[in-house]
């Protein structure tokens, strides 16, 4: 089939059918648990993923967790109950910020900000978030990292994150992801349940995770499909409008961020059709033809997905273990 916009289109039944095959011989079968645990955010990917679990183990053997704390969108907790609620699952709260307290995940944050914005001040107001230059396609600018605080009046400011502040940043905010894994599986084996992935495919291949976070879970069903073969199943597993509709957002910072702004760079609807062209070996003239763009826009991009994924290979890597010594000769 030649190479068009139209070459992310899959069969959504027939995949459903399928991930729920794996999902069932996976979690009873293999791993000999009776049903999946899963943390809901009201955004897309876990909407479907929890629609999946309903369907391969049915709602009483699947937990869906909440995991909000004091930086969270409020609207992410409304959202992930009406999903929950759609798919007639009882969702459970556990909001960790006593957790991250304990950590010492704001203190470790807000020391490294206030090294750039001496006059940041979570505590009267002020918000912050990392974002990056979002000119992808026009520029061969590098994934240099900005700080963006917004002021108690809503005023932003942006500085260039050095790398010593931007590590502190990202290690603190990664006690999130860190927490919510420990505390899914708590919940699992609870209840002799598989804890199971929202990743979707850009997220997991670009590495836009975090390891034994969000990564730390037992099984991925979603990570071999990209984000918009995602709304396509979201659209047969009937996910509530609303929550289709709802930019992805990364719901780590204090201050509003999409996906786009803090890691991807591009739309998704761009960003998925070139991922697709380059994995299939489409030469970037090709490529721009089909997407109206310049062949050097496209190679651009080819560009910083090549770079994204050999600079996270890191964190798709399972532990290393040493081989023993070989054994004396007699």
């Amino acid at each position: 089939m030649p190479f068009s916009r139209r070459s992310l289109e899959i069969d959504p039944s027939r995949e459903v059918e399928r991930i729920v095959a794996a999902l069932r011989e996976t979690v009873n079968g293999v791993m000999r648990r009776r049903g999946g645990v899963l943390g809901i955010s009201g955004g897309v990917d876990s909407s479907v993923v929890l629609g999946l679990c309903v369907r391969a183990f049915g709602p009483h053997n699947v937990t869906a967790l909440m995991l909000p704390e004091k930086d969270s969108d409020p609207e992410s907790e409304r959202l992930a109950r009406k999903v929950a609620a759609h798919f007639g699952v009882e969702p459970v709260l556990e909001n960790i910020t006593p957790v991250l307290d304990g950590f010492g995940c704001y203190r470790r944050r807000d020391e490294a900000i206030q090294r750039v914005f001496p006059e940041y001040n979570a505590a009267s107001g002020y918000k912050a978030k990392i974002v990056l230059p979002q000119n992808l396609l026009d520029d061969d600018t590098l994934n240099f990292f900005s700080l963006t605080i917004v002021t108690p009046q809503g005023e932003e400011k942006t500085k260039r994150l050095p790398l010593r502040e931007y590590y502190q940043i990202v290690a603190a905010s990664n006690f999130k992801q860190r927490t919510r894994m420990a505390m899914l599986y708590y919940h699992a084996e609870l209840r002799n349940f598989a804890v199971i992935g929202t990743s979707n495919k850009n997220e997991h291949a670009q590495g836009f995770f975090v390891k034994y976070g969000d990564g730390g879970v037992d099984i991925q069903p979603i990570a071999h499909l990209l984000k918009t073969q995602i709304y396509q199943l979201a659209r047969y597993l009937d996910v509530p409008e609303e929550i289709q509709q709802r930019p992805p957002t990364t719901d780590t910072y204090s201050a509003p961020s999409t996906q786009q702004e803090f890691f991807f760079r591009l739309p998704f609807s761009t960003m998925d059709v070139l991922w697709y062209a380059q994995e299939h070996g489409v030469p970037a003239a090709e490529a721009a033809q089909v997407m109206g763009l310049e062949e050097i826009q496209v190679q651009r991009a080819y560009n910083d997905f090549t770079r994204k994924q050999r600079t996270t290979e890191y964190l798709r890597l399972s532990p290393v273990f040493l081989s023993p010594p070989p054994e004396a000769p007699e």
